[in-house]
């Protein structure tokens, strides 16, 4: 049984790493709590979507830049100063936000300004703990690493949102900034603790150095293909922007529902990272990647059928008692989803460490930032935009069944991606 558990060796065999992963789980929880937290201050106060969304949209620009010129930094000089300094200016945001709720302030600009600051300089520090963990551990050990890392983001999106409600409800704004502050130093501690990881060589510098980095990328098929699953995965796979009229057209309830609904993914994340431990002896990592995306696809599809069939059954909506069965098939749906979603990540992760040289992995994280920041927007737009005319379950019963179909096509185009050894990494 142990052979299909979690593999724990990174954590065993090396402390920094443990000290670096357990602090990464307790600051991103901090940073999940505040997210939350800060939209739903943010509605108090203006009582607008529309200003909600402005609390991500202002910072996808300064993102998208720090994400790029950041990993030429990241690969430039010692990983852990630049971490530090990074977390250093970063914390300035969660002080300054529990100051305003503190002081009770009204005006939303200064909130803007300290999240636009937060996500902006949390792309650097992004980058730099892609880099800093093949540095931490052998080679052999990157697919746990991923594993671990799947697990670590599982429980900081499952745990972070999850705390913000019950915090905001029982003790008020101020106080949960108060606690990711709190948070935040533990993750700072385990920064701190690490050992200095110089640039293995001379790196380029500014802007020469950004320009290579998208030049390595142009000649990598393997890592380009890697990304374009993971892009369209985002693109046609996202069903977030729709739960909240799920849960009031098809399931019912409070904001519960939503609630559950969207934890549901984690959760998947969560299960699927401890029952990785077969994954660690797979060796066709593209082939993995590919496997793992048809799975999301087909999970997603199921998902938007399951939609569907609870349209057309018409089960009449409470607003005060929600559709158990309903509620249970989708929570289950989107469990498969974040599962599947984790497999695929873990090898697509495993393979864009061990097959970028060290002198690169900032800046291809940089560039994979685009990704992770443009990806699940333009997925809330394809969603939400299909979904418009009322059609609840068309988004991802069509998007599931592309996804299925671009990662089955690249799968037969690109030979190399499909025979990737993980034992003879090939970018």
């Amino acid at each position: 049984m142990r052979r299909y558990l979690l593999d724990l060796t990174p954590l065993r065999t090396s402390p920094a790493y443990l000290r670096f992963w357990t602090s990464g789980v307790f600051g991103g929880i901090g940073v999940q709590l505040t997210a939350v937290a800060i939209g739903i201050q943010v509605y108090e106060i203006s009582g607008s979507t529309a200003a909600v969304a402005l609390v991500g949209g202002l910072a996808l620009a300064p993102m998208i830049v720090m994400g790029v010129l950041g990993g030429a930094i990241v690969d430039a000089f010692d990983r852990r100063r630049v971490l530090i300094v990074a977390s250093t200016i970063s914390f300035v945001a969660p002080v300054g936000i529990a100051a305003l709720a503190w002081a009770d302030v009204r005006t939303l600009w200064p909130y803007y300004a300290f999240t636009t600051l937060s996500s902006t300089v949390g792309a650097l520090v992004g980058a730099a703990r892609f880099a800093i963990h093949p540095r931490l551990v052998p080679r052999e050990q990157l697919p746990a690493v991923a594993a671990l890392s799947g697990l670590s983001a599982g429980l900081q999106s499952a745990l972070g949102p999850a705390l913000a409600g019950v915090l905001v409800a029982t003790v008020g704004f101020a106080w949960t900034y108060s606690i990711d502050v709190a948070l935040f130093l533990v993750g700072f501690w385990g920064i701190v603790s690490l050992p200095a990881i110089l640039p293995e060589g001379r790196t380029e510098s500014g802007w020469p150095a950004v320009v290579s980095g998208f030049r390595f990328l142009r000649g990598a098929a393997n890592l380009r293909t890697a990304i374009w699953l993971q892009l369209a995965s985002f693109a046609f796979g996202r069903s977030y922007a729709i739960l909240p009229a799920v849960g009031a057209v098809l399931v019912g309830g409070d904001a519960t529902v939503v609630g559950l609904l969207t934890a549901s993914g984690a959760v998947g994340v969560i299960l699927s990272g401890l029952f990785s431990g077969r994954l660690v002896g797979v060796r066709r990592h593209g082939r993995a990647v590919a496997i793992g995306t048809v799975a999301f696809g087909a999970a997603v599809s199921l998902f938007g059928l399951l939609l569907l069939g609870f349209e057309l059954a018409g089960r009449p909506v409470s607003g005060s008692r929600p559709d158990l069965l309903a509620l249970v098939a989708l929570c289950a749906a989107l469990v498969l989803v974040g599962a599947s979603d984790n497999v695929a990540g873990i090898f697509r992760t495993t393979m864009m460490q061990s097959a970028t040289p060290d002198t690169l992995r900032g800046r291809l994280q940089g560039i994979n930032t685009l990704v992770l920041t443009a990806g699940p927007r333009a997925g809330d737009v394809y969603a939400g935009m299909l979904a418009a005319g009322g059609l609840l379950f068309l988004p991802p019963l069509l998007g599931g069944a592309l996804i299925v179909a671009i990662a089955l096509l690249l799968l037969r185009l690109r030979p190399g991606f499909r025979t990737y050894d993980a034992l003879e990494p090939v970018p």
